[in-house]
């Protein structure tokens, strides 16, 4: 939903990164900003001049193009198949999807491409009246005008996992973000004005190797597995449709199901279910441990008032596609280049941006005998 702030300040230039939004429609306000963002109903339009401005200079931009194939001879990529039947030919290929591309992790596992497991979190969605998180934040029966909708950053560690919220939207709304039939995934997004009167954060579990010990024969795509059986779980829970599975979060604690639920944002609306037993027991009983520690923190945090929504399950990819530290180049493929969130190297639109930067720079080095 265009939340631009990121704690990699050392893997490149966030101030060309934020310029280049706001050449393309973003506020200035994004540029002194403590915790910057431009709101999913303006994002699409900068999106859209950012494609207008590659197009201008000479680039383009095919619609309806699924990569269905690498081609690489002689430990070299040379270019990639498109719907089966188009071939693009080239010296380099950047590969930047989302960390939700899994046809592609599969892809490249047929054609030989080394790929790791990556750590990664999985847990629900939290979702609090906005006024009660603004009561609790500013310490004012009713917030002020002129105060923006409050947030929170949360995290603890119950025994050796780490617990941590995650994508935390104020004044936002809980939207459904499955990639595929049979799942059910939630994510978080915020309007430009965050007036919103709920808020929701991810809130989210380390996953670990005992974890995926039932998956393990799934080999380097346990972790894909292991997320994958928890989204599917919780759809056939359900009644087929995106109605997601939630709990009030004082039932989620003590272990019942809850006779109503709160009001959401959740479009396709909520249905009670118990969430405590249809997550897997690692995750739920880290998540009932750990928010009654975020109330200790967060006085009024722990509240009927506030519902859990599964699932949370895509904070970023279980897998990584290795590249060389110095050439940005993966380790066994010559000319091809991972980058961004799909690639495992970053977890948001700044990082993701500098992560581009910094490929696209080492791009042009390796071109550079070419060009010539």
């Amino acid at each position: 939903d265009g939340k631009l702030y990121t704690r990699s300040h050392k893997r490149g230039n966030i101030e060309k990164a934020m310029r280049l939004l706001v050449e393309h429609g973003a506020k200035s306000d994004i540029l002194i900003d403590a915790h910057p963002h431009i709101g999913s109903n303006k994002l699409p339009k900068i999106v859209g001049n950012i494609r207008s401005t590659i197009e201008h200079y000479g680039g383009q931009v095919h619609f309806d193009s699924n990569v269905t194939d690498f081609l690489i001879e002689d430990g070299a990529i040379k270019g990639v198949t498109v719907n089966n039947n188009s071939e693009h030919t080239a010296e380099a290929v950047i590969l930047a999807t989302g960390h939700s591309a899994r046809d592609i992790y599969y892809l490249l596992h047929q054609k030989g491409v080394r790929l790791e497991a990556k750590p990664y979190a999985l847990g629900v969605r939290i979702e609090h009246p906005q006024p009660l998180i603004d009561q609790i934040q500013y310490n004012q029966r009713q917030r002020e005008a002129a105060l923006p909708a409050s947030s929170y950053r949360l995290a603890c560690q119950v025994g050796d996992r780490g617990v941590f919220s995650f994508c935390m939207c104020p004044g936002g709304l809980v939207v459904p973000a499955a990639t595929a039939p049979g799942e059910i995934v939630v994510n978080g997004m915020s309007m430009s004005k965050r007036d919103s009167p709920y808020a929701n954060s991810g809130t989210v579990v380390a996953v670990e190797l005992e974890d995926l010990a039932p998956f393990r024969q799934h080999g380097i795509f346990a972790g894909l597995a292991f997320q994958q059986s928890v989204e599917q779980a919780l759809f056939n829970h359900g009644d087929g449709s995106q109605k997601a599975p939630a709990q009030r979060l004082t039932d989620f604690v003590k272990g019942k199901v809850s006779g109503n639920l709160n009001g959401s944002s959740y479009i396709p609306g909520l249905y009670a279910a118990p969430l405590h037993e249809l997550l897997p027991p690692s995750i739920a009983d880290k998540l009932r441990q750990a928010v009654q520690i975020f109330g200790q923190k967060m006085k009024g945090y722990y509240s009927e008032e506030a519902n859990v929504i599964g699932t949370e399950s895509r904070t970023s990819s279980p897998i990584r596609i290795p590249r060389d530290r110095d050439t940005y180049m993966h380790s066994e493929v010559r000319g091809f280049f991972p980058a961004g969130e799909g690639a495992g190297y970053a977890g948001g639109i700044i990082s993701a941006a500098m992560d581009g930067q910094n490929v696209a720079r080492a791009v042009k080095k390796f071109l550079a005998p070419v060009l010539r």
